[in-house]
């Protein structure tokens, strides 16, 4: 079989996977507290929830983020993702375009995106961090991106039969194509957290943009190990760092670095401590693909819009006006999250 034609199924078996996953880690934002302000004065139409991403302004501090491409089935979700992310003026990630390089019959299903997006939207492609600077501006001429997120999954290629086993030079490639590539770099992990000790790596080869997609969301550990109908894995599911303690950990690195938060960011107050916790945007993936396909359009529309009037609401609650007062938000930690920062 065609590496091609394994990396379609591969694809479509990881959604399906996902939907079907049942393991839980937690993200540890429910150690995080944030006090209730009940004399805010401030109006509901007082509040600005608009942020610069890389170099433009948006309206909300808010992304989707990467989840599959490659295959008609994977068209379909795209365009419907797109024209979510599109209405509600956020930026969308593709997925992992390696398929892409050597199967010109998958493009159309990455280029969906920008179609329906257009040159306003921000659109951001993905590769893997073996990927040469060739090929990543290759992979960005396909949707004509923005900027381009560089995955981190070694986690995930060591539960996969037919995974990478080889991850020396990685650190030195992704300074590279750093170097290499014009528009804005965000290295990005798939679910395992990145540390502080990560994060002052890619900071000293040229990196300003983290995703530290932390544990407590997609667990591809889990995926993999349901592909193959075992549970060989499944004493290591626990593995990575809890979303919220690699925010706290990573956050000042470098005065220069802007970090995404992703991994398990399901409710709007996810998204709130984000924020407060230091995060410059948040990434949301596995939630809006499981009611994409489990309620369909309307449903992940829906929640997307709830997600932002209840932030609103918080902010409101909090005394913030803006994003920038919602950094300066005071909170306590308590429980593991407290144990765990350094």
């Amino acid at each position: 079989m065609r590496e091609s034609n394994i990396r379609e199924d591969r694809k479509k078996e990881h959604i399906e996977h996902y939907l079907g996953s049942t393991y839980k880690n937690d993200t540890l934002f429910e150690d995080v507290y944030v006090e209730h302000n009940s004399l805010a004065e401030l109006d509901l139409d007082d509040i600005d929830t608009s942020v610069d991403f890389l170099g433009r302004t948006i309206r909300y501090p808010i992304m989707i983020n990467a989840m599959t491409g490659g295959t008609e089935f994977s068209r379909e979700i795209n365009r419907e993702l797109s024209k979510i992310a599109g209405k509600y003026d956020i930026p969308m990630a593709v997925g992992s375009q390696t398929i892409a390089l050597a199967n010109e019959d998958s493009h159309s299903s990455f280029e969906i995106v920008r179609e329906i997006m257009g040159d306003d939207g921000i659109v951001l492609s993905n590769l893997n961090g073996h990927a040469t600077v060739k090929e990543v501006q290759y992979a960005m001429d396909i949707i004509e991106a923005d900027g381009v997120q560089i995955h981190l999954n070694p986690a995930q290629e060591l539960a996969m039969k037919e995974g990478d086993r080889q991850f020396k030079g990685i650190l030195s490639n992704i300074g590279d194509i750093a170097d290499g590539i014009e528009k804005p770099v965000i290295v990005k992990e798939v679910g395992f957290g990145i540390s502080p000790d990560v994060a002052r790596r890619l900071y000293d080869v040229g990196i300003r943009h983290i995703d530290i997609s932390g544990k407590g969301g997609t667990n591809f550990i889990e995926i993999e190990d349901r592909r193959y109908g075992g549970s060989g894995f499944s004493d290591i599911y626990s593995w990575g760092i809890p979303t919220a303690l690699s925010l706290i950990e990573c956050r000042n690195i470098g005065r220069h670095l802007k970090l995404i938060s992703s991994g398990g960011i399901r409710t709007s107050l996810d998204i709130l401590k984000s924020l407060i916790l230091g995060a410059d945007m948040v990434g949301i993936g596995g939630m809006i693909l499981r009611k994409l396909m489990e309620d369909g359009p309307e449903a992940a529309d829906t929640y997307l819009g709830d997600l932002i009037y209840k932030l609103k609401m918080l902010m409101v609650l909090t005394g913030s006006r803006n994003i920038g007062e919602l950094r300066e938000v005071p909170y306590r930690l308590k429980g593991d999250l407290r144990d765990l920062v350094r």
